[in-house]
């Protein structure tokens, strides 16, 4: 017993809390709401329980914000929701609890569950990969349509290609887009335009509605389908808010039917106004190759001016010209240069006079006799600095100091400093120095 570890309660708490938040992790689970509290801090406290068992939850405030159910912000007893929450221990009291970080009702919820569960199975397999996603043709002649015929969206995709683009041709692959047979008609025809092969991009999708009417669209042979296929896709499932799997595998999102018709289709005013750029480039594109051979004939011209006999002999009597211009600088410089060298040789013979030397000389005996006296002065000073310090350090050791203060100093007949009884005998004359003179004793 003595060997082994004993714990205090805090340290087993803490070690099951340990164990319970790195093995569990975050769950998902459904249950009845009971017990809720709503705490004036903005937590929320409540029960999640079923026919055989309960758990403790809570839920802080910084989580329970966005939550939205059916009933309104908050849950009310014994309503169904659906949880994910993280496996904990509140450690002070030892009670086992879930931490709640999203809250949503049951039905949704395990809609949303299963949605997230493929989303994260196909991810895994590399199908949401952006490396394999495809570009969109950049000239569309033709469009193909996976949807319902006489649904809202295929009305409002033609209506966009005709008011962008009256050329673009539009193919109807028709589907059901709700239901549970959906799925299979939307696959079926996404392999059809796919082996028909006559448009340049599909555009899969339908109107808005519920997650459970979007659901077809979240199935994972639909998601397949979409990836297999050899045409460029693009996604326009519901709303703009509306998210499904299907967006998440095509090559392309729109977040509503008619952005995914702009979105294949280029603007016929758009295409007018590229016309009308290409033809203002063009002329001026012209307007500069006249301007660049003008100025070239106008080179040539000025070419043809300098090399003509004319031009020739005005550039070379320009020549003498400057020539001669040149020689007469010179020789006034060389005279110059003649006139003023006796002067110059006056001043050399002035910088060299021995009374300019002797000048010098006296002019440095005198610095030197300066700095001589300077640094004696400097010495004398020093030691007289250096001697005073030394008295005052022989004072301050000097055994007369010690004597001033009242103190003396006793020797025996040998002049020996007596400082212990054994130094003396009886009848031995001894001497007793004080501050101003000697004492002669006898030791009696």
């Amino acid at each position: 017993m003595s060997q082994q570890h004993i714990l205090q309660i805090s340290e087993l708490t803490k070690k099951v809390r340990f164990i319970l938040e790195s093995e569990l992790n975050t769950v998902w689970l459904t249950g009845e709401v009971s017990n809720f509290i709503a705490a004036s801090s903005g937590h929320w406290y409540l029960s999640l329980k079923d026919a055989k068992s309960q758990v403790k939850c809570a839920m802080f405030k910084g989580s329970n914000r966005r939550v939205r159910l059916s009933t309104g912000a908050a849950p009310s007893n014994g309503q169904q929701v659906l949880v994910r929450a993280k496996v904990s221990l509140y450690e002070p009291r030892g009670d086992f609890q879930l931490i709640i970080e999203h809250m949503e009702d049951a039905g949704t919820g395990l809609l949303r569950q299963q949605y997230e569960q493929l989303k994260n199975k196909l991810n895994n397999q590399g199908i949401f990969d952006l490396s394999r996603k495809q570009q969109l043709p950049k000239n569309i002649s033709c469009v193909g349509i996976v949807t319902s015929p006489t649904g809202a969206a295929v009305k409002d995709i033609l209506t966009v290609l005709k008011r962008r683009n009256p050329n673009i041709k539009a193919i109807i692959y028709p589907s059901l887009v709700q239901g549970e047979y959906a799925q299979g008609d939307i696959c079926h025809a996404i392999e059809s335009a796919n082996s028909r092969n006559e448009c340049d991009v599909l555009i899969v999708g339908r109107g808005g509605g519920s997650l459970e009417d979007l659901w077809p669209f979240n199935e994972e042979s639909v998601v397949h389908a979409i990836y297999k296929s050899a045409l460029p896709i693009i996604s326009a499932v519901g709303h703009e808010i509306d998210t499904t799997l299907s967006d998440y595998v095509a090559d392309l999102r729109a977040p509503t039917p008619s952005a995914a018709a702009e979105l294949v289709s280029s603007d016929s005013s758009e295409l007018l106004n590229q016309l009308l750029m290409f033809k203002q480039r063009l002329i001026k594109a012209q307007q500069n190759k006249l301007v660049y051979l003008g100025n070239e004939q106008s080179y040539l011209q000025h070419r043809l001016s300098q090399v003509h006999p004319e031009q020739q002999l005005q550039l070379q009597q320009q020549k003498a010209d400057e020539l001669s211009l040149r020689l007469k600088q010179a020789m006034k410089r060389n005279i110059e240069q003649v006139q003023s060298k006796p002067i110059q040789l006056s001043q050399r013979l002035l910088q060299q006079s021995p009374l300019k030397t002797i000048q010098l000389q006296q002019q440095k005996i005198d610095q030197n006799a300066h700095r001589i006296t300077q640094a004696m002065q400097n010495s004398l000073q020093h030691n007289s600095e250096k001697f005073v310090h030394l008295i005052e350090q022989l004072q301050l050791v000097s055994p007369l100091a010690t004597i001033a203060r009242g103190y003396s100093v006793t020797r025996n007949s040998k002049n020996e400093v007596i400082s212990k009884t054994a130094q003396v005998k009886i009848d031995e004359e001894i001497s007793v120095q004080l501050s101003d003179g000697h004492i002669n004793a006898r030791v009696i």
